[in-house]
């Protein structure tokens, strides 16, 4: 299969998950932290090129490949990962943490795989992990979200396989390699990529399922799903037209519905969306710069919004409340908290000198470059609007708003440091970005921290700002729910399945009452033929009875004949 001893990270990954749940105490803990790093250190003790090869029916399978790419992705899903596990070390649910690194490693094992029969099977691994972190919640909502989840995930994967086998028994080649929508099959591919990036009209599962999570189980989920889409698209998508329009309506999709919320948790799932349009905005324009900053984006995105949900999470866990009307006031007595998650609402709005900024502005210069005009515009008008939703409407209304006469404490001891930790990397990718560039799949030719960069987007920003404490009093929530079409199969569908299902009942009852008096009365004829005097116990005389037996003889040989 190959030449020495490589360890694939995945498995290192799946491997602690399963070792985890038999640890306890101090070993569990160390478990936590140990088995990301050194699933991390196995990374990048490989080198690049297709590693592992085994031979399967008629197809050569490459389940360990290594490039920039894929080194870039598997990097921030493990970091993710560990510092997730620091974030949780807390959490007293057993079944999380290993679902957790379940689903970490299944993300690590598409980013790795060489075939699309990997990819598949890795990625029906994260349907489970992520439902099992969903479900380790352990409340009546989150398992009905879980519910919910699976059942778009797994027709997902059902739509991904077939167009899996249709490229299989077009091409007889299993290679995961760049593709063109110019068949069924890799549109079912596509397809299926673009439900787990929580494209538009099925993104809905997205802020339905991820808000139900524990406290400590939406910053997980926060960080794979979505992006092993976004990376798969990279490999198999790049530079498809189609995805510059799907990208900029889940930007404002995103951005409208974060605006309308009031769950804190909702509004940062909803700006998942959001991002990931951006993204999905980058890989459709298709350049190197454009899937460089696709590529960085998802990188920095994963680490902000992660940090905001470690900060919405520690609020939930400290006050149980999650409604930005319920909330307000919070950094008398949560400074750090509030830092940290104003931190990440810098980043996400790419406010200069944080991560956002290097990463986003990338996919904004990228269709400069390719004269895009109004994809750019477009971009610029959304950069504002994330900067409305997440950037301040997130942290006015949970720490910065009328006091809710809430005190609570900030966390301590590996809540906190995990937030210290990616608030810190939030600013120390934002003012030196090189190693991220060094690390991007394409060689980067290009400065973020230009004059006209850092102008064009304070400009935004500001007047962003300016726009929100304007409207404040038509932004400000009320306890409400936003309709989605999630609606659809939430309410809507049951209640036309159970009108349906009324009258299938109703219909089988009046057969079924129709038949069973026929039966009966057909039972009573034949229990009367039956009795003394009937037909079947009448006397014949022997003459008939020869006639009857002659008549079926001769049925019987014109039958024969």
């Amino acid at each position: 299969m190959t030449d020495g001893l490589l360890f694939h990270p995945a498995l290192v990954m799946i491997a602690g998950a399963l070792l985890i749940p038999a640890l306890r105490g101090l070993a569990r803990n160390l478990a936590i932290l140990l088995v990301p790093a050194l699933a991390l250190v196995a990374l990048w003790l490989l080198p690049e090129g297709r590693l592992w090869s085994v031979a399967w029916l008629d197809y050569q399978l490459t389940p360990l490949a290594v490039d920039k790419l894929s080194r870039l992705f598997s990097t921030i899903f493990l970091l993710m990962a560990g510092t997730g596990g620091l974030f949780a070390l807390r959490q007293q649910s057993r079944i999380e943490v290993p679902a957790a690194f379940l689903y970490a490693g299944s993300a690590v094992g598409v980013a790795l795989a060489g075939d699309l029969i990997t990819v598949f099977l890795f990625w029906e691994f994260m349907a489970v992990g992520s439902t099992l972190v969903l479900w380790s919640a352990g409340t009546p909502q989150a398992w009905a979200a879980s519910r919910r989840y699976i059942m778009v995930h797994l027709a997902g994967g059902v739509i991904l396989f077939l167009g899996v086998v249709g490229h299989l028994q077009a091409t007889g080649d299993a290679s995961f390699t760049g593709m063109q929508v110019d068949s069924l099959a890799h549109w079912l591919i596509l397809i299926g990529f673009l439900i787990n990036a929580g494209a538009y009209p099925l993104s809905a599962w997205l802020p339905d399922a991820y808000p139900e999570a524990s406290w400590s189980g939406t910053v997980f989920l926060s960080a794979f799903t979505t992006k092993t889409a976004v990376y798969v698209l990279i490999r198999g998508f790049p530079g498809t037209e189609l995805l510059i329009w799907f990208g900029l309506f889940m930007v404002f999709y995103g951005i409208v519905y974060a605006l309308l919320e009031n769950d804190m948790r909702r509004i940062l799932a909803y700006s998942i969306v959001n991002q990931v349009g951006f993204m999905i905005a980058g890989i459709g324009i298709g350049t190197e710069m454009a899937l460089n900053g696709a590529a960085a984006h998802a990188f920095t995105h994963i680490i902000y919004k992660a940090l905001l949900l470690m900060s919405a999470g520690v609020v939930l866990s400290a006050t149980g409340r999650r409604k930005c009307s319920e909330l307000g006031g919070l950094f008398h007595s949560m400074p750090v908290t509030t830092i940290c998650g104003t931190i990440g609402a810098l980043a996400i709005s790419s406010f200069p000198l944080t991560s956002g900024f290097i990463s986003k502005s990338m996919i904004s210069q990228a269709a400069a470059d390719g004269h895009l005009e109004i994809v750019w515009m477009f971009l610029a008008a959304a950069s504002a609007g994330v900067f409305l939703h997440a950037g301040i409407k997130f942290p006015w209304f949970v720490f910065f708003q009328k006091d809710s006469g809430l005190r609570p404490p900030d966390p301590t001891g590996s809540v906190r440091w995990a937030m210290i930790f990616f608030a810190f990397l939030c600013i120390a990718l934002g003012v030196w970005p090189e190693p991220l560039y060094a690390i991007l799949p394409f060689p980067v030719d290009y400065v973020p921290y230009t004059a006209a960069h850092v102008l064009t987007q304070t400009q935004l920003l500001l007047f962003s700002g300016l726009a929100f404490f304007l409207m404040l009093n038509y932004l400000k929530r009320t306890p409400t729910i936003s309709l989605d079409v999630d609606w659809l199969w939430r309410k809507l569908f049951p209640a036309l399945f159970a009108i349906v299902g009324k009258a299938i009942r109703g219909a089988q009852s009046a057969i079924g009452g129709s038949l069973g008096g026929l039966i009966a009365s057909t039972t009573a004829l034949l229990d009367r033929q039956r009795q003394p005097g009937g037909f079947l116990l009448r006397s014949w005389p022997t003459g008939s009875m020869a006639l009857w037996v002659m008549i079926m003889l001769l049925g019987y040989l014109a039958l024969y004949y």
